[in-house]
């Protein structure tokens, strides 16, 4: 009981910070609203983890994942992201409803057992509703994944779009034709980005 009205009272200080963080990410990717912020701090949805996340999302093992600046996987609703292993999302890398980001399977002899991997997800990347990550994928800068996509080996060139059961590429982009951008304030999550390394080192596994 006292846990929880200690974490209730520190969630009530960030009240003085988190107006601002609204204003400053509001024409971002991932915008931080205020129900998100409430349902997560205060009603304990995903609680702990540092990046906004609909209360329907599951995140596992928050410590092992890696999500870049204006990078929030879970935001859609309906996504698991499994970090049994490690997981690195890069910057202003989006992520569609009911996306499974999965970094480590059971043991085909011993289903007690895990086999611990690494998912790698490049910058700008999108990933359509209903796709699956699988371990061990690396998937470079500007990869699009198609809906419904199952993705069981590594694109890591980056530069296409990829779909189907199993992925392959069905289209190549051109690199000089992909846009990169900067939001004019910078958030990994919650946290302000030029703080994010500080946090990453006390805080974070990856």
């Amino acid at each position: 009981m006292y846990r929880r009205i200690k974490l209730i009272y520190l969630s009530l200080i960030e009240i003085g910070t988190i107006f601002r963080l609204i204003k400053e990410t509001k024409d971002s990717q991932n915008p931080i609203k205020f129900s998100i912020w409430f349902l997560q701090r205060i009603l304990g949805f995903n609680r702990f983890v540092y990046w906004p996340v609909h209360f329907t999302s599951v995140i596992a093992n928050y410590k092992n994942i890696y999500a870049g600046i204006d990078t929030s996987p879970g935001y859609s609703p309906g996504c698991y992201i499994q970090g049994l292993g490690k997981i690195y999302i890069g910057d202003y890398t989006q992520i569609a409803a009911n996306v499974g980001i999965i970094s480590s399977n059971h043991s085909l002899t011993n289903t007690k057992e895990h086999n611990i991997s690494e998912v790698n997800i490049g910058k700008y990347c999108w990933i359509g509703m209903n796709a699956v990550i699988l371990p061990n994928v690396v998937l470079g800068d500007f990869t699009v994944v198609g809906a419904g996509s199952v993705v069981s080996k590594s694109f890591d060139e980056g530069y296409c779009v990829i779909a189907g059961n199993p992925a392959k590429i069905i289209k190549k982009l051109k690199k000089e034709e992909c846009k990169t951008f900067k939001n004019k304030n910078e958030y990994n999550g919650y946290i302000e980005h030029n703080k994010f390394n500080e946090y990453k080192a006390e805080f974070l596994n990856v």
